[in-house]
């Protein structure tokens, strides 16, 4: 099979899209022929070598969590009731880091993929699972947001940023974002009812009133404010700073494979009240410029990779 891959870490100049053996289907996996992936900061971290103590590593490394595609073939112990044939998307993370997706075949724990949203394309279904259930295990397990109560979300234009206003707002909430002023107007269509600048000082001194709850995607100044902008300190999560937020009083959330939370993104999708923005579609022969359109910080959206 086709796959990106690297043999040492490093920068982008260390992938190149090769011929390698395919891999194995244990009794658990779901063998899915890849038709999309996308590339997430986790992949240019795990690139550089930078999450070697999170994880068991193996080189030759293959990268990539997210993947969108069609079942291939199904280890004898799977009993998720997928079947070759199946569309399906997922977050694709395992006990170590070897078998990505961005490769044309991707051996996914049972519990990693769902059924994929109808309504989405490969590329676009691509785009969500690592993210959007980021911004829903945010939201809806750490946060516990309830309909009715302000919600305030950092860096809310970025890749979960984006995702995380739709969930809340889906949730009954109402949406407080931070983003640059050239952002301000994408995140209010995305339904935030207010839109704050962060370099116009200490978010809790624009805010009219403390919000109900607060999603850190930014770290920095705006997790160590945080406690001036809610009214419970209990109910600030960050996905940034284990450290700083435990101190604080709130939760960590390091987002985890979950079936269950897929399909309530695909209903979501399915309603109409969530959507994925997409800023480029690159072949897989140029993830490697994908990887640094991502590190840049400036892509304006999530990243998909055709397969």
């Amino acid at each position: 099979m086709r796959a990106a891959v690297y043999d040492r870490f490093g920068g982008p100049e260390v992938l190149e899209v090769r011929e390698v053996d395919d891999p194995p289907v244990g009794p658990d996996v779901v063998l899915v022929r890849a038709r999309a992936t996308s590339v997430n900061p986790v992949d240019w971290k795990v690139r550089e070598g930078k999450l070697q103590a999170a994880y068991p590593h193996y080189l030759p490394i293959i990268p990539g969590w997210d993947v969108a595609g069609v079942v291939e073939k199904v280890g004898p112990a799977v009993v998720t009731g997928v079947q070759p044939g199946d569309e399906v998307w997922g977050y694709v993370r395992r006990d170590g880091v070897q078998f990505g997706t961005a490769a044309e075949l991707v051996p996914a724990p049972q519990r990693t993929v769902a059924a994929k949203p109808p309504s989405l394309s490969f590329e676009e279904a691509a785009a969500v699972p690592l993210v959007g259930l980021t911004a829903y295990q945010c939201l809806v397990e750490a946060l516990k947001v309830q309909s009715g109560e302000r919600v305030l979300v950092h860096a809310a234009s970025g890749g979960v940023g984006h995702l995380a206003v739709q969930i809340a707002r889906a949730l009954g909430a109402e949406v407080i974002g931070t983003a640059s002023p050239q952002h301000h107007d994408r995140v209010r269509e995305l339904g935030a009812a207010e839109v704050l600048d962060y370099h116009h000082g200490p978010v809790s001194e624009q805010l009219n009133e403390p919000v109900d709850a607060v999603l850190d995607l930014a770290g920095g100044e705006a997790l160590t404010d945080a406690p001036k902008q809610v009214r419970d300190g209990g109910r600030i999560a960050s996905i940034i700073d284990a450290a700083t937020v435990h101190k604080l009083g709130g939760t960590y959330v390091f987002v985890r494979p979950d079936r269950a939370g897929l399909d309530a993104l695909g209903t979501l999708v399915q309603e109409g009240k969530l959507r994925v923005d997409l800023a480029e579609t690159r072949p897989l022969e140029e993830i490697a410029e994908a990887h640094r359109l991502s590190e840049s910080g400036h892509a304006g959206g999530k990243i998909a990779v055709t397969v």
